[in-house]
């Protein structure tokens, strides 16, 4: 931007520069998601904000002199902030880094007695979020304008609009990103669904009202003890997506009996071992009910870090399924009254977790 105009000249320059208050300028706007609380102030030379040829320039060898904000420039910039911009302490709390912050005057090339000031302004903001800082965006800015040699320019005006810019553009980004961007979703809510369309042809998908059938049995059968084998797993997916500045994930979990994997034998299609299996497959079921349970009490499972955490817990589960599904087979073989018993523990289990989970 260029700065023109009589209402930024004044008189003359003192010979020992005075430092330069900066005033507060209510801005035309009020944050709806943010607000600053904390400036880091990392310019490289944190010396003086303006450095400002003398007046009248009595020769082009002059070198221009150090001024500073008054209080310092991060005290003073605080206090711009602090007194220009409401602090809603409900919204997300802003970082912003001062990378730069200066004003400098030169003569003009090839114009005589005529002097350029140029403001330079960077910042990158970011919040805190789970413990770390997320960076959001970057802003670079940049005014000029050009004095007669022998008149200064207030620059305390084109020091604040340059601030004022930096903030319209924040809010302006803030208002745009808040409600697309997960770098600033304020939470995670977190949701399951169980995946029950028994559409496929070679996929069983769990549900309580559908039971298995030897029908679902269409492997080959192997030698061995086993009258049946049943094929049984799970698995999730879910698609994260926005509303109302929160990350919504609909964990959607898969528990499935693969047909062409699962085998009976010639003497085995009696009711006994169909039960047998369908518990195997109550089993997957049952861990599944677990998994939900544990991901939904996870103190860490936040916006950063759910993928992990989703990822490690079904990894924890998986591990459980299968040391249950050994010990079932280890206990009730052979052993109609362990069959009974897991029946029923199986049973009472998992209506109680359906049941919790549900709510």
């Amino acid at each position: 931007m260029t700065f023109a105009g009589l209402g930024l000249l004044a008189a003359g320059r003192p010979a020992t520069p005075t430092p330069i208050v900066l005033r507060a300028a209510p801005l035309a706007f009020t944050p709806k998601e943010f607000y600053v609380a904390n400036i880091v102030d990392e310019r490289p030379d944190r010396k003086a904000v303006a450095y400002l040829l003398p007046v009248p320039l009595t020769t082009p060898a002059a070198t221009p002199q150090p001024v500073d904000l008054q209080g310092g420039a991060h005290a003073a910039i605080q206090q711009f902030i602090r007194q220009s911009l409401p602090a809603d302490k409900s919204l997300r709390p802003l970082t912003i880094r001062l990378r730069e912050y200066q004003l400098k005057e030169s003569l003009v090339p090839g114009a005589t007695g005529q002097v350029e000031g140029k403001v330079t302004l960077k910042m990158s903001f970011e919040w805190p979020r789970s413990g770390k800082m997320i960076h959001l965006t970057d802003y670079q800015g940049s005014a000029r304008y050009v004095r007669p040699a022998t008149q200064a320019v207030l620059v305390e005006p084109v020091l604040r609009q340059s601030l004022v810019s930096a903030l319209n553009y924040l809010n302006t980004w803030m208002n745009q990103e808040a409600p697309r961007s997960l770098r600033l979703a304020t939470g995670l809510q977190l949701s399951f669904s169980d995946y029950t369309d028994n559409t496929e042809d070679d996929t069983v998908f769990y549900d309580p009202k559908r039971p298995l059938t030897w029908d679902d049995f269409r492997g080959a059968p192997r030698p061995g003890k086993a009258a049946a084998v049943v094929y049984s797993s799970f698995a999730y997916q879910g698609l994260p997506t926005l509303a109302h500045g929160k990350l919504r994930l609909d964990v959607k979990m898969k528990v499935f009996v693969v047909r062409s994997s699962s085998w009976v034998g010639p003497t085995g299609r009696d009711a006994y071992n169909l039960n047998h299996e369908q518990r195997h497959f109550d089993i997957v079921k049952l861990v599944v009910e677990r998994f939900k349970k544990r991901v939904q009490a996870d103190s860490l499972m936040n916006v950063d870090y759910y993928q992990g955490n989703l990822q490690y817990q079904y990894l924890q589960s998986f591990r459980e399924m299968n040391r249950l599904q050994d010990q079932y087979d280890d206990e009730t073989h052979g052993n109609p009254a362990a069959q009974e018993r897991w029946n029923r523990t199986i049973d009472n289990e998992l209506r109680a977790l359906m049941a919790a989970n549900s709510r």
